[in-house]
């Protein structure tokens, strides 16, 4: 195949143009491996990326996009449409960055004014555009392709420009851009050449014959951030300075060792549409009603859409569901999955059951599955996926930009190892892995306004989302999982919803989110909903053409509905003035329940609504039941948190053939972690008053498997409500932490439903489920509690609340609800928010709560520094990599209190500034003798059954 040099003299260009090509600098020396890298070697190289992309990566459905909207060339357009994103580097703005490049460049004959500076404001992704409308209209193109097209190069470096920054900016017209003939000359020679080498005949023929929506182009600019980023490692694509040295082959040779080196994969490709019983062939078991209802309703779906699925627990939603995204990805193009679960907790349990149904579907994929979340590392099935990588995954694309826009580092990740690639381990490409198990933050991340959006987006398109537990949603991180619904929408990605049960406002607010994105915006006046007649139900949402479908079914239950006994242990309140809160402490009647019911043996969850409340719970406990009681909650250091956890499941789950032996007699005292997709069956729940849905999720784990030996006093399940006292007249008190978290609206309407139940049968479960989620949230329920006038007021207060965390939550949104029609991405994000390069505030985006700061415990004597468990460490901190596991098993969250004192008086040790894994870390530096540490208005420290111990000082 011809050189760039070559085709630029096919093409016309007279020997000084050609000489200019040859003098224009994509990649300074420095940073493509010693050598300059001539700006069409990186395009080439960039192009030819994106074609092993097209050939390995990209999923059937995003193939078929391009290729409609190219009219059959998609390979050929995909790699010019990634390619052209750096023809902004041929402006004097960019060339005039490094010294010793330019002075190359002036001798070449081109020259720019001394005004002309580094760090003047104009950079190469706006002069790109610039110069790329500016060619694309000489070429014929109409205005609606190139308003679509500008922005996928102006938004390479994170963020789209308003259209009015670039064409009304001063130095569009000035120096910065290019003057004079021999500039106009060379842009486009840059433009055309390129466009030649990828097959095309002519600028011309490049142009579009569809527009894709928004959310696609926002996938496609992904893509395109994806090749840039690849094609600017240093290590494999080193600098090329001779333009008759430059040519499509060599690059395709760069483009294919890169892509072995980096041992990128996609996910299975296009599937066999599964049939008849995909529950039996997948997990070896027949499909329950409901699991064969999921699968009908996913194979009757005219087009790809919604699919809500909701079903007590122990149902098997998450076989129904994982079955559905099968058929779904073979029916509509899908190369894999995202499976969201509520918290970092429950996604390991679903790390191996994802695994496990990806070796059947693509034996070889499960190892290539991610698992996302910030305390994975802790994970021993993850752990044992992976070598220990070397060096910093941020730091092998330092060639990414020559200026502030670009990334650091520059070390080599060839080295043969297991597991996905460790390219898809660095900040913000994790997405991007065929096949992921992350937190729901990580697709909530994809809806907010943040420097590179487009990545995550481009990691979801092209896969079936599956989110757990969306029911815990509480109208804040609603508002990112409604604009998170209307993008995928948009984007016609397949996503299945699993809940125990929805409010009908809920469940409407969901499809609604759906269609409209589907509808490019437009709020589609959606059908009645029906009601499901029972319990299971799946309701499927998409669009034949304009118009909504939506279908609601409803199912047999796999197991009877049983009767809970529903009985309440009142407390007396203590209000503690000093920090104005209402605590029960007396835990008296606590024991002498427990003991009572408990004396035949027996297993019991204790769950409390806030971590100082399960410590004290624990403590008194553990005075009368010894080592039966046990601890669990978020504030235990990341290893023994995993290891408790997993203890408990191991004691507590299903009855199976491990050989271990269910407890005797087991207390376990636990927070909200105990509330989710945690397997374990007890005898006997005690539960603070929490609303009724996640009450109800509670009840879940109560007589949740089939045993014949459970002692006679616990036979019948039962569940206490603690958390809240009685007065004789007035209306209910609560804690102030359950009031915090929940609010006193929800709390009441559930607590009359708790006293209702206690004074009556109970209730029925799961039949009555539903019924009383709706009695607590509908928004056509009347005032109906015993208490009108707190009722009342409660509601309006409640209302307040909820209109103020939507408009708090609004402000960081992808998009406001006037753009949601906007047919390009110009604009987009670009008034982004700040700092969300930090975890700690990412997280604090998308969960509405005090940014909370994660430390690392580490123990200082006159030996100087230990790890958190017990292992010595140099004078100053120094350790060897070895020591790494031993110093991040110490990862704690401290309390939201104390965000602000640690930000500023936790810091790394100095010893750690240059390692790559704990230089941003801070470190909380306890003494040997165990005693407290002052942060702030608190004494600090850690026990080894209690956790994290943060008391107010005297």
């Amino acid at each position: 195949m011809s050189s760039a040099a070559a085709i630029a003299r096919e093409l016309g260009c007279d020997p000084t143009t050609c000489a200019h090509l040859g003098a224009l600098w994509g990649k300074s020396r420095g940073k493509a491996g010693g050598t300059t890298n001539l700006l069409m070697s990186h395009l080439f190289d960039t192009a030819a990326v994106a074609e092993a992309i097209w050939d390995h990566f990209l999923a059937p459905a995003t193939k078929d996009l391009v290729g409609r909207i190219s009219g059959g060339r998609g390979r050929e357009f995909f790699a010019w449409i990634c390619g052209i994103h750096d023809c902004g580097k041929a402006t004097p703005a960019f060339q005039v960055i490094d010294a010793v490049e330019a002075r190359r460049v002036r001798t070449a004959g081109l020259t720019w004014s001394p005004a002309v500076k580094p760090g003047m404001g104009w950079r190469h992704d706006k002069a790109g555009a610039k110069l790329l409308m500016d060619r694309l209209s000489e070429a014929g193109w109409s205005q609606e392709n190139i308003d679509w097209v500008w922005p996928l190069v102006a938004g390479h470096h994170g963020l789209f420009p308003p259209i009015g920054t670039i064409v009304r900016s001063r130095h569009a017209q000035s120096d910065a851009q290019g003057r004079g003939v021999e500039w106009l000359r060379v842009q486009r020679a840059v433009v055309e050449v390129f466009t030649c080498a990828q097959g095309f005949d002519g600028l011309a023929a490049v142009e579009p014959v569809a527009s894709p929506t928004r959310a696609e182009q926002l996938h496609l600019s992904g893509l395109v951030v994806m090749a840039d980023w690849i094609a600017s490692n240093e290590q494999i694509f080193v600098g090329i300075d001779d333009l008759d040295a430059v040519s499509v082959k060599s690059a395709r040779v760069r483009a294919a060792t890169a892509w072995r080196t980096l041992r990128l994969h996609g996910g299975w490709g296009c599937l066999i549409a599964p049939e008849g019983d995909v529950v039996a062939t997948r997990f070896g078991r027949p499909a329950r009603d409901f699991q064969f209802d999921v699968m009908a309703r996913a194979r009757a779906m005219s087009a790809p859409g919604l699919l809500v699925i909701e079903a007590p627990m122990g149902e098997g939603k998450t076989e129904a569901a994982l079955s559905a995204a099968e058929i779904l990805a073979a029916r509509f193009g899908a190369d894999g999955v995202f499976v969201g679960m509520p918290t970092q907790a429950t996604c390991d349990p679903m790390f191996t059951r994802v695994r496990s149904w990806v070796r059947q579907v693509s034996p070889g994929l499960e190892d290539r599955v991610v698992l996302l979340h910030g305390k994975r590392s802790f994970n021993a099935e993850w752990k044992l996926m992976l070598n220990p990588p070397k060096g910093d995954p941020e730091d092998w694309y330092d060639g990414v930009g020559e200026d502030q826009y670009g990334m650091s580092g520059g070390s080599d990740c060839s080295e043969e190892r297991s597991g996905p690639s460790e390219w898809l381990l660095g900040r913000l490409r994790g997405l991007l892995a065929p096949v992921v198990v992350g937190t729901i933050d990580q697709l909530l991340y994809a809806a907010t306004n943040t420097k590179h959006v487009m990545l995550r987006m481009a990691g979801l398109v092209g896969k079936v989302m599956i989110l757990d537990e969306v029911h815990a949603a509480d109208v804040y991180m609603s508002q990112f999982l409604h604009e998170a619904l209307r993008w995928l929408g948009q984007a016609r990605v397949p996503v299945i919803l699993l809940s125990a049960t929805l409010a009908p406002d809920q469940r409407r607010s969901l499809v609604e989110a759906y269609l409209t994105g589907g509808r490019n915006g437009v709020r589609t006046p959606l059908p009645d909903i029906t009601q499901p007649t029972g319990y299971p139900s799946t309701t499927t949402a998409c669009l034949r053409g304009d118009d909504p479908e939506v279908v609601v079914t409803s199912s047999k239950g796999w197991r009877l509905s049983q009767p809970v006994v529903v009985q309440v242990l009142q407390e007396t309140p203590r209000d503690t003035f000093v920090e104005d809160e209402t605590r029960f402490d007396d835990l008296a009647q606590l024991v002498t329940l427990l003991e009572d019911r408990l004396a035949a043996g027996g297993c019991a969850l204790v769950i409390r609504n806030d971590v100082v409340r399960a410590q004290n719970t624990y403590t008194e406990l553990r005075e009368h039941f010894h080592d039966d009681v046990w601890l669990l909650h978020g504030r235990l250091a990341v290893e023994p948190r995993a290891q408790r956890t997993r203890q408990c499941l191991d004691l507590l789950g299903p009855p199976g053939d491990d050989g271990l032996d269910r407890p005797r007699r087991m207390i376990l005292v636990a927070t909200q972690l105990a509330e989710q997709s945690f397997d374990v069956d007890v005898d006997l729940l005690v539960s603070d008053l929490a609303p009724i849905d996640l009450l109800l999720q509670r009840i879940g784990r109560l007589h949740r498997h089939d045993r014949g030996d459970r002692p006679e006093p616990v036979s019948t399940p039962t569940v206490v409500i603690t958390g809240f006292a009685m007065p004789t007249v007035d209306a209910p008190r609560f804690l102030s932490s359950s009031e915090f978290i929940y609010g006193r609206y929800v709390l009441l309407r559930t607590a009359d439903l708790v006293l209702a139940a206690a004074d009556n049968d109970g209730w029925s479960v799961p039949d009555s489920v539903p019924a009383l989620v709706d009695a607590v949230y509908s928004e056509h329920e009347a005032i109906r509690t015993r208490w009108p006038e707190d009722e009342q007021a409660a509601r309006a207060e409640w209302d307040r609340d909820e209109r103020e965390r939507a408009e708090k939550a609004g402000v960081f949104l992808l998009s406001a609800p006037h753009e949601w029609t906007e047919p390009t991405l110009q604009g987009l994000s670009y008034a982004h928010t700040q700092g969300t390069h930090d975890q700690t505030r990412l997280d604090a985006l998308v969960r509405d709560g005090d940014e909370s700061v994660e430390v690392v415990i580490l123990r200082h004597g006159t030996h100087g520094y230990s790890s958190y468990r017990g292992v010595r460490l140099g004078m100053h901190g120094e350790l060897g990599p070895e020591l790494l596991d031993d110093v991040m098993a110490g990862t704690v969250r401290l309390p939201a209190s104390l965000t602000t004192v640690a930000l500023g008086a936790l810091v790394s040790l100095p010893e750690w500034n240059r390692h790559p894994w704990l230089k941003y870390v801070r470190a909380l530096v306890l003494h040997d003798d165990r005693t407290p540490v002052a942060l702030g208005t608190r004494l600090v420290s850690y026990d080894r059954d209690l956790g994290l111990v943060a008391l107010r000082e005297a």
